[in-house]
């Protein structure tokens, strides 16, 4: 297993040319927030944002639109008809605005019900580009792990313990005991699959091979900090980044972001919205490195 070091970040970020405009920088679009997550949606928006994306497509339902749009003032929203998560009936407008994405990002906040369960199936089967699936988007996942194996998209899971234990089958006393065995064998047994395994020591795990983050501290341990992780690998694997890639990167750029945040503010009282505030202090460094050698 491999223990990620600041080099990582310096020699996969995706480059951003002198001649640049928004359409080079990729595209993403979430899939993200429900009546009583719209937070999450927020956040991940966000997160993807100060990461570096180009442009970005936030599809919601409308109940949140307002409280979107007043947080955040760069992503491209598309407000959803009615219902207070998403629905396979919303697809007659997703879909459009899918084909315009370079990485998709769905489940932070969506809910998980037979109708969001339904709507995860049916994105997959229509992405072809890296999809990240977190939160209740695992949660539905969970249920019907063979779509992994019909999904013709490169996906990145990023569950917790708890979500993990749903996926594979493990206890999380199993998961805990040896985290390692358990990413191996799940990435093994699902080929190409890219697992981010979240907790105070994260693997990160495809095809067998294993990498290891031990940067990040207790206060990132609130709710909100996994929809930033996961706005941020969304963000790097749209820019261009292979779904490995982004995933180590996203990792570890997060929880050196996490580490400012909790020097600045105190490990109790950070918020995962410093962590996002604290972004460029390490994509600066990086593109430091990058620029001067």
């Amino acid at each position: 297993m491999r223990r990620i070091e600041f080099d990582y970040i310096e020699r996969h970020l995706p480059p951003r040319p002198a001649n640049a405009h928004k359409g080079m920088m990729g595209t993403l679009c979430s899939l993200t927030g429900s009546y009583r997550f719209a937070g999450a949606a927020v956040l991940c928006a966000k997160a993807a944002l100060r990461a570096g994306v180009g442009l970005h497509y936030q599809l919601l339902p409308e109940c949140i639109y307002p409280i979107f749009a007043s947080s955040v003032h760069e992503s491209v929203c598309v407000p959803l008809d009615g219902g207070r998560t998403f629905s396979v009936r919303d697809l007659p407008i997703v879909l459009p605005v899918l084909d315009k994405a370079s990485a998709v990002l769905i489940g932070c906040g969506m809910d998980n019900n037979e109708s969001t369960q339904e709507f995860l199936h049916s994105v997959m089967q229509a992405v072809y580009v890296p999809l990240v699936i977190d939160a209740d988007g695992i949660n539905a996942l969970a249920q019907h792990i063979h779509w992994l194996e019909e999904s013709e998209a490169e996906i990145i899971l990023t569950p917790h313990v708890k979500e993990f234990s749903r996926l594979s089958g493990l206890t999380v006393e199993e998961i805990v005991q040896d985290s390692e065995t358990a990413a191996r064998e799940f990435s093994l047994s699902h080929p190409d699959t890219v697992l981010v395994l979240k907790s105070h020591r994260t693997i990160i795990a495809q095809n067998g091979e294993l990498y290891e983050n031990i940067a990040g501290n207790s206060g990132m341990a609130k709710g909100g900090s996994g929809d930033v992780l996961a706005g941020i690998i969304g963000s790097l694997a749209a820019q261009g980044a292979k779904p490995l890639e982004a995933a180590v990167m996203g990792v570890h750029i997060h929880a050196l972001a996490g580490d400012i945040a909790a020097a600045k503010l105190s490990r109790t009282a950070m918020l995962p919205s410093d962590i996002i505030a604290s972004l460029p202090e390490v994509f600066a460094k990086a593109e430091d490195f990058r620029d001067n050698g």
